[in-house]
């Protein structure tokens, strides 16, 4: 506990080339924050300041990168050599542990961080405030098992875990997915775990008054990768004249800008509402009939905590992560999907006019769908605050 009487917490995300994580910390922090919490954020997320952050809640900005691979990253915007934009982000992460003084730690999905650049305040923390915890939140699936163990193993996170973790949180159910039994988590590392629920959104005040048409909303998380989904749907539309709904196309900020001009023009021709970026996401799903995204944890969880049938084209490159959600989920009822290989615009207009056409199915399996994954952490953190005051 902070000599104040606050308790600190600091958030590492990462963030490459995405929405994902910020919009997950972002979710996790406004859920935490109380009047004698201070939150502060570390991220290389280039529209951080895009979101509008609640009183005691705020991020420090380290160089942005950019995934190229499952191993190689490159500097977002400033033209340096990737060791230096590492060594930049590294030494403002541990300066603004060193200040800051956590009393708790959370680290996004990578146990010593980009590059191994957490590592150095791990330790610092263990050395230097002992009585911290520090906490590994990880998504439901990270890859699939062989590629997981794989660079598991080859980067010693299991003993980081060991030596320098208080606990692990995975933000999903057990029951649908078990990491500590598709990743062979050691038994002590399995002790450390602890499954919080999926993590829900904030739901919209529905609007009053019956919509004329129903809606279509797409959309493809950050949009780095997810292009061949938007034209698909474009494409489905030009070949299929006489739709009985509307569409909401949300491209996401870091679509190419050639892309982005000629999906534009086409979205104009078609009557599709069309826009980069929206700053509440939850409210365009709010008003959706039909979802159709890509499959990434947040999204989906933004679609669950709203209850709206959903179409996923999940992406299984380079990891395997959105398509093995996209199955588990399936499995459930939860959603439908096609696979990034057998997408066509075809295959979108069969499924699109089936789910609006009877929607029951999917909206049942919702309703027995629990996330819980915001009321674990308030109570999990109202545990530890009582036990630093012993």
């Amino acid at each position: 506990m902070s000599t104040n009487g606050t308790y600190n917490i600091l958030m590492y995300s990462h963030d490459t080339y995405g929405l994902g994580h910020i919009r997950r910390t972002m979710a996790i922090a406004r859920a935490m924050v109380q009047k004698d919490v201070n939150i502060l954020i570390l991220t290389g997320s280039p529209i951080a300041g895009r979101y509008n952050l609640p009183q005691g809640v705020d991020f420090v900005r380290v160089p942005g990168m950019i995934k190229q691979s499952n191993t190689v990253y490159v500097p977002h915007s400033i033209k340096v050599d990737p060791k230096q934009a590492i060594a930049i982000r590294r030494n403002i992460i541990t300066a603004t542990t060193k200040t800051f003084k956590p009393d708790l730690f959370i680290v996004d999905k990578v146990p010593t961080g980009l590059k191994d650049e957490v590592k150095p305040t791990l330790k610092w923390l263990r050395r230097y405030c002992p009585k911290a915890r520090i906490v590994l939140g990880l998504r439901d699936i990270l890859d699939n098992v062989e590629n997981t163990r794989e660079e598991w193993d080859r980067k010693q996170y299991i003993e980081v875990l060991r030596e320098l973790y208080t606990e692990i949180w995975v933000y999903g159910d057990q029951t649908l997915y078990d990491p500590i039994m598709e990743y062979s988590f050691p038994e002590d590392i399995a002790a450390k775990t602890r499954f919080t629920g999926y993590i829900p959104r904030k739901r919209p005040t529905p609007r009053n008054g019956r919509k004329k048409e129903k809606l279509v909303v797409v959309t493809i998380g950050g949009g780095g990768d997810g292009y061949p989904v938007l034209d698909n749907y474009l494409t489905m539309l030009e070949n299929n004249g006489g739709v009985t709904f509307k569409t909401l196309m949300i491209t996401g900020p870091f679509l190419p800008d050639d892309k982005l001009d000629s999906l534009a023009q086409r979205a104009r021709r078609l009557g599709v509402r069309f826009t980069a970026f929206v700053k509440n996401l939850e409210k365009k799903i709010a008003q959706a009939d039909l979802v159709i995204s890509m499959g990434g944890y947040n999204t989906l969880c933004e679609i669950l905590s709203q209850k709206k049938v959903a179409l996923i084209i999940p992406r299984d490159h380079p990891r395997e992560e959105q398509l093995i959600r996209a199955r588990v989920f399936a499995e459930r009822g939860l959603v439908d999907y096609i696979e990034w290989d057998k997408l066509s615009p075809e295959a979108m207009r069969a499924k699109v006019d089936a789910m609006l056409d009877d929607p029951w199915p999917y909206q049942n399996a919702m309703q027995n769908f629990s996330m819980t994954g915001l009321d674990f952490m308030r109570n999990r953190l109202a545990q530890f605050r009582n036990h630093s005051e012993d």
